[in-house]
């Protein structure tokens, strides 16, 4: 765990700081990094935590007294943690004990700030559940890549319930308020300290914070609001995607219950294997043979590629193992301009079989010495072998 930072260094005051010094700077962190101001960003939710915890200490003389002496330490005697005050544990914590000490004022600022919609002030806040994510598998030819191509994906997912509407609630009846929480959809609980009564909001058990409750569940759904259903989505996949790549179809996913907004489908992109070329990012590769002649005295061969084939150039002399590379022909960069090469390497073909006549000629050649490497030629060899 992480130590504590000292209380005063997160307000930015000294140690000689006085009340109103002190609300101060917490007024202007609470402005910074309240939750509200702050949506979904963990990092101001933490901060926000951390500046009430430093301010609920220093505002109190007794607190702040214990403090000053032993630091973050519980004082002889006391429980674990500073005299048996161990911080906020979740954000809901924290904004309880921010409107505790201030009741929505705070020298006129967040009732206007956020147009009255703080939470913990005892208005209903009714949680809205979002329906999960989807996570489905598209495989694709290396030539479906090389194109970009239009898919069918197939998915069971949760969906609005006809039969209700989405509400959960039985045909000619409605959800009722929560009795636990009165429609709040948030309970208090009061604990004790040595430092006096902490007062914690949590969500209500009853309702888990919707603030009401089904009395007469839907008999199609069983109060939930979905049913499960199999349904058809288009997937418009762009040219030069790669395995491990994903796409996004938002709202498709499950529905929340009882009429929460619904999650996403995530498409995760899957490269079949392909009998002729290996992928290297935008690169294709491939091993093409060529007979003994062309390799000796250079030619023109045809070689296949990604969208068919195309002419490449063999040098004369050109040995096994030589990478040729073709300009363009890989894939296309992913939402980008330009495409990668097609990187042929060479191997020199021997037959299989040979006619009486090729036998003749190949004797001959062999007698002239042709076929012998020289010693320059198996010094040019070795460092390519080291170079690999």
């Amino acid at each position: 765990m992480a130590a504590k930072r000292d209380y005063y260094e997160v307000l930015g005051v000294d140690r000689e700081a006085d009340l109103d010094q002190i609300k101060k700077a917490y007024r202007q962190l609470a402005l910074k990094y309240h939750p509200d101001r702050n949506p979904g960003d963990t990092g101001a939710e933490e901060k926000f935590k951390e500046a009430t915890e430093a301010y609920e200490v220093l505002r109190d003389p007794d607190k702040r007294t214990q403090y000053d002496r032993f630091g973050h330490q519980a004082p002889p005697g006391a429980g674990p943690g500073f005299g048996g005050f161990t911080g906020f544990t979740t954000v809901e914590e924290a904004l309880n004990a921010f409107m505790s000490a201030f009741g929505g004022g705070f020298g006129g600022g967040f009732e206007d700030l956020f147009g009255g919609g703080m939470r913990g002030t005892g208005r209903r806040r009714r949680t809205v559940r979002r329906g999960g994510n989807i996570e489905v598998r598209l495989p694709l030819t290396l030539k479906e890549i090389a194109a970009g191509v239009s898919k069918k994906v197939r998915v069971r997912r949760w969906e609005r319930c006809d039969a209700c509407g989405g509400s959960g609630a039985a045909e000619g009846s409605e959800p009722v308020t929560c009795s636990t929480c009165n429609g709040a959809g948030q309970v208090q609980q009061v604990s004790r300290s040595l430092f006096g009564q902490m007062m914690n909001i949590t969500t209500c058990p009853t309702c888990q914070g919707e603030g009401t409750v089904i009395a007469e569940p839907c008999s199609t759904c069983s109060g939930t609001g979905r049913v499960r259903q199999q349904t058809t989505l288009a997937v418009k996949v762009p040219p030069g995607v790669a395995e491990g790549n994903y796409l996004t179809i938002s709202g498709e996913g499950n529905v929340g219950l009882r009429g929460g907004p619904a999650g996403d489908v995530i498409v995760f992109i899957e490269e079949k294997p392909h009998s002729a070329f290996e992928r290297e990012g935008d690169d294709l590769y491939r091993l093409q043979p060529v007979s003994f002649a062309v390799a000796a005295r250079g030619g023109t061969i045809n070689v296949p590629t990604i969208t068919g084939s195309a002419r490449l150039k063999v040098p004369a002399r050109t040995q096994s193992g030589k990478i040729l590379r073709m300009r363009g022909e890989g894939l296309p960069h992913l939402n980008g301009y330009g495409t990668g090469d097609l990187l042929v390497e060479i191997v020199i073909w021997t037959p299989q079989k040979t006619s009486g006549k090729e036998k003749k000629l190949l004797d001959e050649m062999a007698e002239e010495g042709l076929f012998e490497p020289t010693e320059s030629d198996q010094q040019t060899l070795q460092k390519a072998r080291r170079r690999r």
